[in-house]
């Protein structure tokens, strides 16, 4: 097995990003560079494609064959998920883009997320938070300071006094605000208290156990 200066896993269909001597490039699983071309960090593949900053610090996306997939150079490119990905461009503004490299909307945000069963959460420019759908059309117009991602049409979302969970329209599954909530995991999440208590909850904000 050949030793490189740094090695990240593989990913589907079998390729790995590695740094040697020369710089960082992907490798197949016998460990045979994919392509001749060097960089200055390479990422993992995602969708089937990956994320690649050159010397002079740009970022953009690469096909399993080392071909460049557009000619946009950001600032910083994210991982796709969902066939989207999220990028930065060099004034400091995120948005989403598809896997051609096109804006999949015209509006720019001060920070965007990955989408996650169909929505995406941004920041805007008044500093708080909405859902996106793949269109960026907000999901239901309504605002939070802050905002985790949908899993089974649950999101973690965060007002001045706490954070809770929210359905598909922003409303509020429970009355009750939490120090931390993390996403329900078939059906029960965990949460901890204002004072640092650890507790479940089910999706009706009941109080199942402390933990």
């Amino acid at each position: 097995m050949k030793v490189f200066k740094n090695r990240l896993k593989f990913h589907a269909p079998g390729i790995a990003p590695v740094e040697d001597e020369t710089g960082w490039y992907h490798i197949d699983t016998q460990e045979n560079p994919i392509y001749n071309e060097r960089y200055a960090r390479t990422f993992g593949y995602y969708c089937g494609l990956a994320a690649v900053t050159d010397c002079n610090g740009n970022c953009f996306h690469i096909d399993t064959s080392g071909r460049r997939v557009y000619s946009q150079n950001y600032a910083f490119c994210g991982n796709y998920q969902e066939d989207k990905c999220v990028v930065r461009d060099h004034s400091g503004k995120y948005f989403h883009i598809d896997k051609d490299g096109n804006r999949l909307y015209s509006k720019s945000y001060r920070y965007v997320g990955d989408f996650k069963d169909g929505y995406a959460s941004v920041r805007l420019d008044d500093g708080l938070f909405m859902h996106i759908d793949g269109n960026g059309k907000p999901l239901n117009g309504k605002k939070f300071q802050d905002l985790g991602v949908f899993h089974k049409n649950f999101a973690t979302a965060k007002d001045e006094d706490g954070w809770f969970h929210i359905d598909l329209n922003g409303n509020a599954l429970y009355s009750e605000r939490y120090l931390i909530a993390e996403p329900f995991y078939n059906g029960f999440a965990l949460m901890t208290d204002v004072s640092g208590n650890k507790l479940i909850i089910n999706e009706q904000g009941e109080r199942i156990l402390c933990v």
